[in-house]
């Protein structure tokens, strides 16, 4: 049985969070693409490569305000925090899955 989108959605933040990019890269497909204000990623590897190298604050988490969607689309709303549970930038995720996996990410920020 497929899995419920949201929760694959949730196991993303908890990967990044955590430090935990083997789950991250499971959870990706190969041609996973993010676009976000700041730059495109494209492809899983190289995305995976700068959460684990070289991010610029790796001390953060999400906190997920809304979590919504089905089928292979879902949408969050929610804050990055950083390690003080300061807010460093509230942000809305757009997702698009394939077959279980992540397939593409569209990032904005405030």
């Amino acid at each position: 049985m497929p899995e419920d989108p949201t929760s694959i959605i949730r196991r993303y933040y908890d990967a990044l969070d955590a430090h935990e990019y083997g789950e991250l890269e499971a959870i990706l497909a190969p041609s996973f693409v993010q676009h976000r204000p700041d730059r495109t990623f494209e492809g899983r590897d190289e995305f995976v490569r700068f959460m684990r190298e070289d991010r610029p604050m790796t001390d953060t988490r999400h906190d997920l305000i809304e979590v919504f969607g089905a089928n292979d689309r879902v949408t969050v709303r929610g804050r990055l925090l950083d390690g003080d549970d300061d807010s460093v930038f509230e942000f809305a995720d757009v997702f698009q899955l394939e077959t279980d996996r992540i397939a593409r990410l569209d990032t904005y920020t405030r």
